[in-house]
């Protein structure tokens, strides 16, 4: 980039804690492996993110909104710090309609983040990102 030293990445909102997300979710995974139910990677990661001084919410009800009015609720694989929404897999590979799932939930919530995490035969992840400027008043 010209005029900075910093990659254009570094920019993310809450690089640092989707950071410290990541290194729990490749603990987890070097630990356990692939195989396991998402319910088992998702108590795990859990753990070793609480250890690592995290705020961790499982099965957060979050409401969605249309417009100014919620029309649904849903619940989150997992929330952090009240920052990140973390969408757990188990799958072969990540595809376009579970990034897509984890969009639509940044953009009906007033989260900002999210981090898609794929336990599978090769560990995936994508980090999401809407900002609440972007979004329809509520």
């Amino acid at each position: 980039m010209k005029g900075t030293d910093r990659a254009p990445w570094t920019h993310f909102p809450s690089i640092d804690l989707t950071g410290v997300i990541l290194g729990a979710f490749f603990k987890v995974f070097n630990a356990l492996g692939h195989g396991f139910l998402e319910r088992v990677y998702v108590r795990a990661l859990a753990q070793e993110m609480r250890e690592r001084g995290l705020r961790v919410e499982l099965e957060v009800p979050l409401d969605v909104y249309y417009g100014e009015r919620c029309v649904g609720t849903y619940r989150a694989d997992c929330v952090v710090q009240r920052r990140v929404i973390l969408e757990i897999k188990a799958v072969d590979r990540l595809c376009h309609a579970h990034q897509a799932q984890l969009l639509h939930y940044l953009r009906s919530t007033p989260i900002e983040v999210g981090l898609l995490l794929n336990f599978g035969p090769r560990p995936e992840f994508r980090r999401l990102a809407f900002s609440n400027a972007r979004k329809e008043r509520r």
